[in-house]
Order: structure tokens, then C-alpha cells, then sequence
């Protein structure tokens, strides 16, 4: 257990390390691997430690009350020792520290799951009397759910990129977007929607892309949100959220989460800064398999039309000619479930399950039709998928097509 109470000021420095990241430029494969872990050979470790405590025992109250003081005004991370898990966690710090390198950021907080990091962004803007949001569908169905009912008193205006800038009020506290979005895999251009966002911050939902395939932070983003539970965690075992962004939007963050309470489980943290070190190795040899299966797909007289994003990725959606429930039930190697980035590959039907909460019409509207799949492809051999996929496409129709044909958004 890594408790920093009792320490000497070398070790104290060294974790102090870990929440200042190096401005030394290194690789993304190489940051996958040390960042959050700088500190650990001064400790004499080389695995991260998992530490598990709620509290912390602090015998100079004086001083605890001011850094309790000193937090509810910015929000920034107590200097020296935890306080108390709410607060802040060492071994999830390591993986906010992490996440925040590969994303180019300043910070990066974790949640309890990607919907709760969501609710603490549009928490955070409507504390400041920002209740409006810009979005463009299609979004994950929970996101445009939370939006659209206005559980969290916010106001919703949905519109193509295009029309972003006439989307904007005085009190447009955020504009959201998913680029490639779930499940369609359509894609905007980032740079262009964070210069028709003005000064309101632009949130990118980053989850499908990684950051091993797009950094929208150099593209002007302010806001980069993950669904952790997907590619960053990526073995399906990790229900987690976080966002990269600014110290100071990180530090009302944390004063949100501090809060309300969605905090991430330490264990979490510890998986999801495990799952970061191979997470440009797993992307890249998923994404070589969906290109493959993407190939095979187009040509095929079964599929109308293939969804694939011009940046790559391993998610791919298409259409079928057939009943999409019928290839549902005939997949045996590939698991029929919700989710997706993990190193098995999974299928589901959009419309019945991730999106069955947004409205049938905003639905289809969206390109979320009836006859769309989603497959999260995996890290099986590809003639294992592409023979369990051609058995559930079953026979082809009557009226055979030369190609599907692939569309980029």
C-alpha cells in the first residue's frame, strides 16, 4: 500500500513528481509506458503501487484546515500528503497524470464512469449560469439522453458542424461533440469546430479515437472526454471516465467530484494506468484487423454499406441487407454485447440497445437506422473473425451488388 505519511522529503518530492509532469518531449508509445510512473525508481519500485486508504492521518490540523481552505478555492490537488479519497488518490493520480501526457494537456480528472465525467462538465458551466449547450448528433446515446431530458437543467440546441457559430448564446456554456461519433463513425473537422466555438469550450469526445489516433487538444480543443471503460482501460473490466483538460477547468472539476462524489476507485486507477502502457500496441492491431474486415465487408453482396472513419480505428459500422438481429444470434466466436475497446471483439445493433434511449426520428435522423451494426473489432486473428462474421451474414440476397462501398464521414 503506498501511503505517503512518514515519508522523507526525497520520496515526498518524488511523488510530488508525479502530479508535475515532465516538459521533456518523448514518443507516445514511450509515454504509454512511463508517464505516471517517473517516481517509482527513486522508490526503489517498478511497479506502481495501489494505494487503498480513505483517510489519511494528520496530526497538525492547523495545517489541514488551510489546505482544505486552499482547495475549495481553485480546487487544486492539496500540496504534500492526502487528506481524504474524495479529495484526491495517489495511484489515480498516476493515471490522471498519465492520460493528461498522452492527451497534451495541462491536467486530466478521473470518474466513476464517462457519464460521470460528463455530468461534472455541465455542472461546472452551470455554476457559472451556463446552462446552454451546442451539440451535433450523433452522440452517445446516455450523452444526447442526458442533454435532451435537461436532468441536469440543461438546455440543449442540436445542429450539423456547419452550424455551430449560429448556434451560439450569451449563455452557451459548451459546445459537444464525438469525432468519429458513436455509432456512426461520422467525423468532423475538430479545428474547424473549435474556431466556430469562439471562446466557449469546445468538449471532443475522444473515446473511439484515443489519443493514439487523434489529440484534439492540438486542435483546439479545451475539453478532451474519454469513456476510460473502453480502449484506455481495455480488457472490459474497468468502469471509469475522465477528462483532459486545463488546471484551472481541472480544479473545478475536482471540487465537482469532491462534491458529488463520483470518484474513481483506486483498483480502477491502478488497471486503467496498466491498460495505458500497451494501448498503442492494442489500438494499432485492432485497427489492422477492422481494416481488413473493412476491406472484406465493402465487397460483400450481403452488406449495403460499410461506416469507416478516414482516421482508422478499430470500430467499424455497417448496414446490412438482411435482419440485423439474425446476424446478432449467429455470431459465436465474436460476443454480442454493449461496450466496446476491449481486447475481444463485440458486436450490437445501435438501435436496439446504445441509442434504444434517444428518440426513434432524432435517431434515425442521426444515421442510426435499423439496419446499422457496430462492431468493436478485437485483437483475434482476422480470418477467425471474418469466418465467424461471414457465417452470421448468412446466404446472400437474391439481388447481389458488386460492392457495399466504404463511407467516410
Amino acid at each position: 500500500m503506498f501511503t505517503l505519511r512518514g515519508m522523507d522529503s526525497v520520496t515526498r518530492d518524488a511523488y510530488d513528481d508525479v502530479r508535475t509532469p515532465s516538459i521533456a518531449a518523448r514518443a507516445l508509445a514511450t509515454e504509454a509506458v512511463h508517464a505516471g510512473r517517473d517516481d517509482l525508481a527513486g522508490q526503489g519500485l517498478h511497479t506502481p503501487p495501489i494505494d487503498l486508504s480513505t483517510t489519511y492521518p494528520s496530526y497538525d490540523s492547523r495545517a489541514e484546515a488551510a489546505r482544505i481552505d486552499a482547495f475549495a478555492t481553485t480546487g487544486a490537488e492539496p500540496d504534500g500528503p492526502p487528506v481524504y479519497a474524495r479529495l484526491g488518490n495517489p495511484t489515480v493520480a498516476r493515471f490522471e497524470t498519465a492520460l493528461a501526457r498522452l492527451e497534451g494537456t495541462e491536467s486530466a480528472v478521473a470518474f466513476a464512469s464517462g457519464m460521470a465525467a460528463l455530468s461534472a462538465v455541465l455542472l461546472v458551466r452551470a455554476s457559472l449560469g451556463l446552462r446552454h449547450v451546442v451539440a451535433v448528433r450523433p452522440l452517445y446515446g446516455c450523452s444526447d439522453h442526458l442533454l435532451t431530458a435537461g436532468l441536469l437543467g440543461s438546455e440543449v440546441t442540436w445542429t450539423d458542424p456547419a452550424g455551430i457559430a449560429d448556434a451560439l448564446r450569451p449563455d452557451t456554456g459548451l459546445v459537444l461533440v464525438e469525432s468519429p461519433a458513436n455509432p456512426t463513425l461520422a467525423e468532423l473537422d475538430l479545428r474547424a469546430a473549435a474556431h466556430a466555438c469562439g471562446s466557449v469550450p469546445l468538449l471532443v469526445d475522444n473515446t473511439f479515437a484515443t489519443p493514439v489516433l487523434q489529440r484534439p487538444a492540438e486542435q483546439g480543443a479545451g475539453l478532451v472526454l474519454h469513456s476510460a471503460t473502453k480502449y484506455l482501460g481495455g480488457h472490459g473490466d474497468v468502469l471509469a471516465g475522465v477528462v483532459a483538460c486545463d488546471e484551472e477547468f481541472a480544479g473545478r472539476l475536482r471540487q465537482v467530484r469532491f462534491a458529488t462524489g463520483g470518484v474513481l476507485h483506486p483498483l480502477a486507477g491502478y488497471l486503467l494506468l496498466r491498460g495505458l502502457a500497451t494501448l498503442p500496441v492494442r489500438v494499432r492491431a485492432a485497427s489492422a484487423n477492422a481494416a481488413e474486415l473493412v476491406r472484406r465487408l465493402t465487397a460483400d453482396p450481403r452488406v449495403a454499406r460499410v461506416h469507416y472513419p478516414r482516421i482508422g480505428g478499430a470500430m467499424i459500422a455497417f448496414e446490412v441487407h438482411g435482419d440485423p438481429h439474425e446476424v446478432i444470434a449467429g455470431v459465436r466466436l465474436i460476443t454480442p454485447a454493449v461496450s466496446l475497446g476491449s481486447v475481444d471483439t463485440l458486436i450490437q445493433h445501435p438501435a436496439s440497445i446504445s441509442h434504444r434511449i434517444v428518440d426513434a426520428d432524432d435517431r434515425r435522423g442521426a444515421g442510426v437506422g435499423d439496419q446499422l451494426l457496430r462492431l468493436s473489432v478485437g485483437l483475434e486473428d482476422v480470418e477467425d473473425l471474418w469466418s465467424d462474421l461471414d457465417a452470421a451474414l448468412g446466404e446472400a440476397p437474391v439481388r447481389v451488388r458488386a460492392s457495399a462501398g466504404v463511407w467516410h464521414a
